[in-house]
């Protein structure tokens, strides 16, 4: 029997703590909707209003709100009956209604082939959850604070003296008038103290890095220690975050209580995060699956460059190419780290629709060197340039741009004649098809890979997705099986005229599977 839903995942969930697995689940009228249209709110009584103008009875006619808030057992059968009813009745109205609207767009095929089957696997990690160990977590907590103290220290003696670094007013007049730094943006309560205007004066004075660094490292005790402790479930152990697929224009699944997806990875302390995340014991290990350049390689497949194409088949390090060929170095030895990283910004920066102003900030170099160095990575990958500009235009005609799969998003500026407005969603119509693709490349991996596990009937369990990467818990009987079955379904997730590479990693924690 098929089931039809409005945010199904909850139900299955629900049933699936009485021991009721749900099969067939068909249609999510909460999905549809969102992928149909992703503006404006998908609760069903905003679709009712909406999709079939009708307003149905709101739950707290049922059970109050606010502090005389009751519960649904406490409210007479009849009423609830009624209330119950209506509820499948106007999500099975909403579900023809969604459906007949997502076919005449052509986009019914990416909810039945990519969305709606995910919803069970998306359940199944929820349910499963991860597990945290505490004792490393305390562990890494009293090392946060130990970073906290030293820190303190190192900014109360540059400032001269002692003061609440939390407090926007106060480090205002430490920075700005004290200490006489440039002023950046100017707001209601004086000049913006936020992160963006403290990497422009990073190299300033000694007391920025420190207070970065203080922000980064209080941030981390505050939202992923603390926040990781208080989110383990006390029955299970475990953390069991929730995975959204309606946040995200281009596709990509996010996740909340905790989020996953943001633990800081580009320093020391925010990788060693990974390190509380454990096995549920010792006949497991955790099984770390990474695209490798993901986005990088779907501009090759849009692009068809012929140079960026021979990179990735020659399996050349792709910002290593790019550097010998934008910087015109003849040899390897002539390069250098800096050389690769300036490669790597421009890259990403390319794939971002980067323009000479921003990658000049980011690399820290004058406007007409940025230009230069952008000017010369066209002329070394033509077709980039050939699919931007081809990309902005079909976006100008219709409208909007897709995916390799058909996933929209939908452009309302790209004709404004607001130059800035305008940027903005031309830098959205070069990004989304390569970043949807990307989502929708794991969406199906994750599909097939779940497919595969219940197949064999493994013990393994797909348990996170960050970005561009799965996590597993792998029964040791069980890697070589699972290895296979991963490497196999990611790599071949949706084809491209480029090879895709996916490393994968073994180990006792995320952080040495990583």
């Amino acid at each position: 029997v098929k089931k039809i839903g409005q945010n199904i995942k909850y139900d299955y969930m629900i049933m699936k703590n009485y021991g009721v697995t749900m099969e067939n689940l068909y249609f999510d009228t909460l999905i549809g909707s969102f992928i149909f249209s992703p503006d404006g709110h998908h609760d069903m009584d905003t679709l009712s209003e909406n999709y079939l103008g009708y307003r149905p009875i709101p739950i707290s006619d049922l059970i109050g709100s606010g502090k005389d808030q009751t519960s649904m057992d406490k409210v007479d059968v009849e009423k609830v009956s009624e209330y119950a009813a209506e509820d499948a009745d106007v999500t099975l109205e909403l579900f023809h209604k969604i459906k007949y609207e997502l076919q005449k767009i052509n986009m019914y095929k990416l909810c039945e082939d990519i969305e709606f089957p995910l919803v069970k696997v998306l359940a199944e990690m929820e349910y499963e959850g991860v597990k945290i160990d505490p004792k490393i977590l305390k562990e890494l907590d009293k090392t946060a604070d130990k970073m906290i103290k030293e820190l303190e220290a190192g900014i109360y003696k540059e400032a001269g003296m002692n003061f609440n670094i939390g407090s926007t007013k106060q480090l205002q007049g430490i920075l700005f008038e004290k200490l006489k730094l440039s002023t950046g943006r100017k707001t209601k309560t004086g000049y913006s103290t936020d992160s963006k205007v403290l990497e422009d004066l990073r190299y300033q004075h000694a007391i920025i890095p420190m207070i970065l660094d203080y922000r980064m490292v209080t941030k981390i005790k505050s939202t992923y220690l603390l926040g990781l402790m208080a989110a383990v479930n006390s029955k299970t152990g475990r953390v069991h975050t929730s995975f959204n697929q309606c946040v995200a224009v281009t596709g990509r699944l996010s996740s909340l209580n905790p989020n996953l997806q943001n633990i800081p990875i580009r320093t020391e302390m925010g990788r060693s995060i990974r390190k509380a995340f454990v096995p549920k014991d010792s006949t497991f290990k955790i099984l770390s699956a990474d695209y490798s350049q993901i986005e990088l390689r779907i501009m090759a497949h849009y692009a068809n460059d012929e140079n960026m194409i021979k990179a990735f088949k020659n399996n050349h390090d792709i910002h290593t190419e790019t550097a010998m060929r934008v910087f015109k170095l003849q040899h390897k030895d002539e390069m250098t780290g800096n050389h690769r990283r300036k490669a790597k910004e421009v890259n990403f920066g390319i794939i971002y629709g980067i323009g000479a102003f921003g990658l000049a900030n980011r690399l820290e170099i004058k406007n007409s060197e940025a230009k230069e160095i952008i000017d010369r990575y066209f002329s070394e990958y033509p077709r980039v340039r050939e699919y931007m500009e081809n990309t902005k235009q079909f976006a100008r005609t219709y409208g909007y741009v897709e995916t390799l799969k058909g996933r929209r998003r939908y452009l309302k500026q790209i004709n404004n004649q607001n130059a800035t407005a305008r940027a903005e969603d031309e830098r959205a119509a070069i990004n989304m098809p390569i970043q949807g693709t990307a989502a929708d490349m794991i969406k199906i991996a994750m599909i097939n890979i779940q497919n595969e596990f219940d197949k064999k009937k493994l013990k393994s369990r797909m348990m996170l997705q960050v970005h561009d990467e799965l996590v597993f818990e792998v029964k040791k009987d069980e890697l070589d099986t699972v290895k296979k079955i991963v490497g196999d379904k990611m790599k071949n997730a949706i084809k491209l005229n480029v090879p895709v590479e996916v490393e994968v990693g073994v180990g006792d924690t995320w952080f040495d599977a990583h």
